[in-house]
């Protein structure tokens, strides 16, 4: 409660424009209204028509006159400032003591923008010390803001170090708002959110919104006044819709009742359709047009605090930094809400309490966005890890942790194009016997046993396709001598790890390539390489068949040469390798 009446303390503070403060000003002391069709001079005699002292004003007339008194002490106005709305024309009338006028008019398409944030200027006729009256007549005004803000000044603000030091400050928070857009988009690059999004959309529209809405725009293009009155409503909408679809995508799935957030959506849309159809048509209701404008934002602004408390119930992360980063924009809106229905209250758009809330947006949302990024980072990271995880068990065999047929299914033209282009199918001897003799506990251990052999070599990757067939995938120009050496070393290594057999464990090898650069399937050379092995097998088990694709003839290799029987046979491609008896 301290915090917000803090806040709203600052929007009282607020209410005077910049620079709208100097002692020579002169307010308005009494105003009347008439129509169009009424002549100006004879409604400006018309005294009995004045109300002064009485500063609540209505748009119900067509034409709104305000009258400011020259007093002898105050110094000469040259000016006239007031706040930009949607208006048709403006007539100026100096107004001399013995009763001579000077007037001029200006359509509103002429009025420039002053360096006083968010206010027109318009040029008086000529004010001499005789003056004792300037009379303003403000055709089909659309908003009580600029009756109630309208005041003659001697000039317009200079830009002088009075004017400079606001200047930058604004400046300062442009920079300040622009920061976050280079965060989103490093984050949208890595999570493709679309809360990154509107995020970066809401940045956007508040930039504009100080931009428009302060001495900077002036100061930077110096657009007409009403060019930028129509921008400010547009960009309002904007900053409300791209506001609310921030928060239907930052909160949290199930953080947030589905009602809610599907009113969020509305919200959006209505606050578009609102401010577009304002900006457009701002006469067809003018006398009370403001005002239901003004008052169709309320439910707006309800819809997005209930979401708020209900995300906070909830326990939403997101929305602790959404409560704190928006309190002072809904108070502004708040203030804006209430002084803008009530009728005897005067307009107030609580342009300070505006800002500090643009600092609270930018600190604290972007805060949340970074906290949020970094919650899904890690949620996809796990995510992530345990799918790869997952992957690596399903590409591996349980029981002997070699990779199955579906990892070199998946890898193998990755592994060809690394040099591993040759093939070796091979299969334990009389396997079945084992697991009948002795039964599958012992069949078990020599399977993993024998994946022990084969995967003793960096050189060779060792795949098992299921019961007792294993292939290699070798790389060099030895790897068929490789392969061998991994099907030699099997009795060994069998003999060692399961000594209840009593007898060695055997086995058959058919060998194959795939010559260099040709596009080989996985599929063409298993089959290949799974024929060899059938001949090897029929030729009396214990041996290796191998065909290779270049290389008309081969020799017994010295390494196999104290083990091997026969070798590479040297009348063509085909040759056998055979261990020595074991019986």
């Amino acid at each position: 409660m301290t915090i917000v009446l803090s806040f709203v303390m600052l929007a009282s503070v607020g209410t005077a424009p910049l620079g709208a403060a100097d002692q020579a000003d002169i307010s308005s002391s009494c105003w009347t209204s008439g129509s169009l069709s009424e002549d100006l001079a004879a409604l400006v005699r018309s005294h009995g028509r004045w109300a002064c002292g009485d500063r609540i004003y209505s748009l119900e007339g067509e034409r709104t006159l305000l009258r400011f008194e020259i007093g002898p002490g105050d110094v000469l106005p040259r000016y006239l400032f007031s706040r930009r709305s949607a208006l048709a024309a403006v007539h100026l009338l100096a107004i001399d003591r013995d009763g001579a006028m000077r007037q001029t008019s200006l359509p509103a398409g002429e009025l420039r923008s002053a360096l006083t944030g968010g206010y027109f200027k318009a040029p008086l006729p000529v004010v001499t010390g005789d003056t004792r009256q300037v009379v303003v007549a403000f055709d089909l005004p659309s908003h009580r803001m600029t009756l109630e803000r309208a005041y003659l000044s001697p000039s317009d603000l200079a830009l002088g170090p009075d004017l400079l030091q606001p200047l930058l400050l604004l400046a300062a928070l442009a920079g300040m708002l622009s920061m976050p857009l280079i965060f989103n988009a490093a984050f949208y690059r890595i999570l493709r959110e679309p809360f990154v999004l509107w995020h970066s959309m809401l940045t956007i529209s508040l930039l504009l919104t100080i931009l428009v809405s302060s001495g900077l725009a002036v100061v930077l293009f110096d657009p007409p006044a009403m060019t930028l009155s129509w921008m400010t409503t547009v960009i309002f909408g904007l900053t409300v819709a791209s506001g609310a679809m921030f928060t239907h995508s930052f909160i949290e799935p199930g953080r947030m009742h589905p009602l809610l957030r599907r009113a969020l959506l509305w919200c959006a849309a209505w606050a578009m359709f609102l401010s577009t159809s304002h900006a457009a048509f701002p006469f067809v209701g003018r006398s009370v047009q403001s005002t239901i404008y003004t008052a169709a934002f309320a439910p707006v602004v309800v819809i997005f605090m209930l979401s708020v408390a209900d995300a906070l119930r909830r326990g939403s992360r997101a929305a602790k930094f959404q409560a704190i980063g928006y309190t002072p924009v809904i108070i502004a809106g708040l203030v804006r809400l209430a002084t803008g229905v009530m009728p005897w209250l005067h307009s107030n758009d609580a342009m300070l309490l505006f800002y500090v809330g643009c600092v609270c947006e930018v600190l604290f949302t972007a805060l949340g966005v970074a906290d949020r990024f970094m919650t899904i980072k890690r949620q996809r990271d796990s995510a992530r890890f345990e799918a790869e995880t997952l992957e690596r068990l399903s590409e591996r065999d349980p029981l002997t942790g070699l990779l199955n047929r579906r990892a070199i299914e998946r890898n193998f033209e990755k592994l060809r194009a690394e040099g591993y282009r040759t093939l070796a199918v091979l299969d334990l001897d009389h396997f079945k016997a084992i697991n009948d003799v002795h039964g599958h506990v012992v069949g078990d251990a020599v399977l993993k046993a024998a994946a022990e052999a084969l995967q003793a070599d960096p050189q060779v990757h060792a795949f098992r396709l299921g019961g007792e067939e294993f292939v290699l995938l070798a790389h060099g120009k030895d790897a068929a001598v490789r392969a061998e050496r991994r099907r030699q070393a099997i009795p060994a290594v069998v003999a060692n790890a399961v000594p209840v057999l009593g007898r060695p464990v055997t086995a058959s090898m058919g060998v194959t390539d795939a010559s260099p650069g040709a596009d080989v399937a996985f599929a063409e050379l298993y089959e290949r390489a799974d024929k060899l092995l059938y001949k090897a097998k029929l030729a009396g088990r214990n041996r290796t068949r191998t065909a290779f694709a270049q290389g008309s003839e081969t020799d017994v290799n010295p390494v196999l040469e104290p083990v091997a029987q026969q070798s590479l046979s040297s009348t063509g491609k085909i040759s056998d390798v055979r261990m020595p008896a074991c019986d």
